[in-house]
């Protein structure tokens, strides 16, 4: 039945034209929402770039069940820690084989050379490679990963051993994340011979499930089942085609249509049609997520030679205290949403439950901008995301919500946005001013949420607030030290109150995550980290 119905619709979509299916050959057709920027993980941060690379071709050396939370063993079988915590040594897979592809032939298996390569060229800026492909690594330097890690060695060529220069309680945690991707050494000095280092973006190679075919941007991305998967039972799919459709409604009629088979972010006005639609079927759970608006408080924008009114504090709490949130919650999530009060959501360990968000009162908001000195017809830009997001299913509307909340205290807001590569570029440029963004939790420790959100190594990452608190930033450092949860959980706790009262952002809501597919898929698991994730996945005739 899949393979009739599927492939009338990818012939159309010219997906097939230069390689047809094998006539017994399982399809799944995944409608994402968006056009990855590269396919090399360590460069990125969203979900987006991570669904079309790490969760398909990379594997790393711990990983996250799947569909959990827990860490277990990747392409490292098991790890040693030292008694003082600052040695972590490895012992890595043997038998397994990185991707033959038309552009690569691997002469060896995967070894200990590709592990201190991946992570080599994040550390040193000097490296080779990097010199030849300069590039930035926003979650190795926002979590402070680039200078604590102060050695790797190579013990044998199925061992490497880790030293940190201080305790990181969250290390295994970190090196499941899709940053952490291993890449292949050998494939790497390859195209250094041939001066092509920036193929590694664009024509990966891993050791994962899937191997990469063909990528047209804003159309469709191509991969096949890998045959020489070191863990054969979790491929059972030949062909996998991401089909770039940014547009929700769109998504949900080829659903219907069984032009797919799973997509995601449906609309909430959907949600009733879809749930009660036989051919479908639609999991969902409480996300880990959260959908903020951030408040860049430098003294000017980039780019811009006027001062930046949210750099004052009163100013920041005008527009925090001016937003009608449970306005927001109706419209925008229509009942999938929870309010949000704290920078990280309640299931959580550390969250605060006695931290309280300003009362809504437009009055007083307008008396604080008259204290700042801001005068009524004053601008401000609103940047807007192009994309939905498991933690924001409309960010258009809310842009108009708030510029309208915002309007009642005499301020005029300009609401602009950008292609979502670009958007998260330019942002972590410092070119916004306040913007609608959002996270899902990568490895359920608070360290992703207050460090790599507001902490001053993420100044130029994701901190996109680019508040850099020296009390607040001495707090998230010290739990990270510590691997007494009781003692970390004391020290996020005073750092939710100085977020809170220094106010770089305003927490909206927590979104309820729904995953539409069609009833005969097997095995698909909700990731917590808002990840789609094909292995182990199965089409049923």
């Amino acid at each position: 039945m899949l393979k009739q119905a599927v492939i009338p619709f990818l012939v159309g979509a010219s997906l097939l034209a230069s390689a047809p299916f094998a006539q017994a050959a399982t399809n799944l057709v995944f409608c994402s929402e968006g056009s990855p920027a590269g396919f090399d993980p360590g460069q990125y941060t969203t979900g987006t770039d991570f669904d079309a690379s790490a969760e398909t071709m990379f594997n790393r050396l711990t990983q996250f069940e799947r569909g959990g939370t827990a860490v277990i063993p990747g392409l490292a079988t098991k790890w040693d820690i030292s008694q003082d915590g600052l040695t972590y040594t490895f012992h890595l897979r043997e038998g397994v084989k990185f991707h033959t592809t038309p552009y690569f032939k691997p002469t060896r298996e995967f070894n200990a050379d590709d592990v201190l390569f991946t992570f080599n060229r994040m550390i040193n800026k000097d490296d080779p490679f990097r010199k030849a492909y300069p590039t930035e690594f926003p979650y190795f330097t926002d979590m402070g990963m680039d200078t604590n890690i102060t050695k790797i060695d190579k013990v044998d060529d199925h061992t490497v051993k880790f030293t940190l220069k201080d305790v990181d309680a969250a290390f295994i945690q970190n090196m499941a994340m899709s940053f952490a991707s291993i890449q292949s050494a050998e494939y790497a000095a390859q195209l250094l011979k041939e001066g092509k280092a920036p193929d590694i973006n664009q024509k990966p190679v891993g050791t994962g499930p899937f191997v990469f075919k063909s990528y047209q941007k804003d159309s469709n991305i191509r991969y096949t089942g890998n045959k020489d998967y070191w863990k054969p039972e979790d491929v059972k799919i030949d062909n996998l085609i991401f089909a770039i459709t940014t547009d929700p409604s769109v998504r949900m009629q080829k659903l219907k249509k069984n032009e797919c088979q799973i997509t995601l972010f449906p609309r909430p006005a959907d949600l009733k049609a879809l749930k009660e639609d036989k051919t479908l079927k639609m999991p969902d759970q409480a996300g880990f997520n959260l959908g903020y608006i951030a408040y860049n408080v430098m003294d000017k924008i980039k780019g811009s030679n006027e001062p930046n009114v949210l750099a004052d504090l009163k100013v920041r709490q005008a527009l925090d205290m001016a937003v009608n949130k449970p306005q927001i919650i109706d419209s925008v999530y229509q009942g999938a949403g929870q309010l949000a009060v704290n920078a990280m959501p309640p299931t959580q360990w550390s969250y605060d439950t006695t931290i309280k968000d300003a009362k809504y009162d437009p009055e007083k908001a307008k008396a604080l901008l008259k204290e700042a000195g801001v005068k009524e017809g004053t601008n401000i830009t609103l940047w807007a995301m192009p994309v939905q997001r498991p933690y924001n299913p409309n960010a258009k509307l809310m842009a108009e919500m708030l510029q309208s909340d915002w309007k009642k205290i005499g301020l005029n807001v300009n609401i602009v946005s950008y292609e979502w590569g670009e958007y998260i570029k330019r942002s972590k440029g410092g070119e916004n001013q306040a913007m609608i963004i959002g996270w899902s939790g990568d490895n359920g420790d608070p360290d992703n949420w207050l460090n790599v959100l507001f902490g001053c190594d993420s100044l130029a990452g994701n901190n996109f607030s680019k508040w850099c608190d020296k009390k607040f930033d001495g707090l998230v450092k010290e739990a990270k030290r510590t691997t007494d949860q009781s003692k970390r959980t004391e020290l996020y706790k005073q750092a939710q109150h100085v977020l809170k009262d220094a106010v770089p952002m305003t927490p909206i809501a927590h979104s309820t995550v729904y995953q539409p597919m069609r009833a005969n898929v097997q095995d698909f698991k909700i990731s917590p980290f808002g990840l789609n994730s094909f292995y182990g996945v199965s089409v049923s005739k």
